[in-house]
């Protein structure tokens, strides 16, 4: 029976593997660059995209502590509530600019119709001289 040693990544290997994948370079390349698995490649971006750089387990074995998930709830909850928070503005912000741009274009709509009506002189000049 041989022994094989387990490769230990730490969280900022993991983040810089992350940041060249989505600075534009190969998944493949990557992987037999770094000698690492697609399947280990894909499992640390799905973490990175859920939750972040925080998301990435940092390298060994989980304490007893973070194997409750009491901490990591903790900071979860936390970044999650901030995060909702964020949203919830850019989407206040959204619902303010779609209201201004409705309105312009109910102006605009009426001032085409008073233009367009029998007897009044159109808003422009005619090209013809």
């Amino acid at each position: 029976m041989s022994t094989v040693k387990r490769r230990v990544f730490n969280r900022e290997f993991k983040v810089l593997v992350i940041e060249r994948l989505m600075g534009g370079e190969s998944a493949a390349a990557l992987c037999g660059e770094l000698h690492i698995s697609r399947g280990r490649l894909s499992e640390w971006c799905g973490q990175y995209r859920r939750h972040g750089p925080e998301g990435l387990r940092r390298a060994g074995r989980p304490s007893k502590r973070d194997a409750h998930l009491g901490v990591v709830e903790a900071k979860d909850s936390a970044t999650a509530r901030q995060r909702i928070g964020a949203l919830e503005r850019k989407i206040g912000q959204q619902q303010v600019e779609l209201d201004f741009f409705r309105q312009a274009l109910r102006h605009i709509e009426e001032a085409r119709r008073r233009s367009d009506a029998p007897g009044v002189k159109a808003s422009t000049l005619s090209s013809r001289r």
